[in-house]
């Protein structure tokens, strides 16, 4: 299928073929395997993967979450979420707690070793900004066009 293009209507498919190297799939699965592969050397020395690097971003910047909470701000589901937690906590760089209002719930938060790694690990984005050679308004806007494919997607249209 082919995108039509008019500056008055959004996008429709028509048919046809993309050709691979135009295909919205292969950008974007190219693009994360580049973006993945700029964190990698920057994550080992401190033997952390990329998805771990997340959990300790996430945690440093908004504290104590639940275990869902941080599922659905990264977009982890639980089986992989429970594993990468489980290996943070054996490293003592997280601790899990039942909720006192509902231990239905479980929180997660930084030990001290966690928050102190995440504070070292705090420039890592800039450094990947930087081999990026896009400016913070560019990335801003790649960020809110990802977001907007990323809900179409997942909303009510999606297949």
């Amino acid at each position: 299928m082919q995108p039509t293009e008019s500056a008055s209507e959004p996008t429709v498919a028509t048919g046809g073929d993309f050709e691979v190297r135009e295909m919205l799939c292969l950008a974007l699965h190219r693009a994360s395997r580049a973006m993945t592969s700029q964190y990698r050397p920057l994550l080992a020395p401190h033997g952390l993967t990329y998805p771990q690097y997340l959990v300790i971003t996430l945690l440093r910047l908004s504290g104590t979450t639940t275990v869902g909470g941080v599922g659905e701000e990264l977009g982890l589901e639980s089986s992989t979420l429970s594993p990468l937690l489980t290996r943070l906590a054996e490293r003592g760089l997280v601790t899990r707690t039942r909720s006192t209002d509902d231990e239905r719930r479980v929180e997660v938060s930084l030990t001290p070793q966690g928050k102190a790694l995440g504070e070292e690990l705090a420039d890592v984005p800039w450094t990947v900004v930087g081999a990026t050679g896009l400016t913070v308004p560019e990335i801003k806007g790649v960020v809110a066009q990802l977001t907007e494919l990323v809900e179409r997607l997942e909303g009510p249209a999606a297949i």
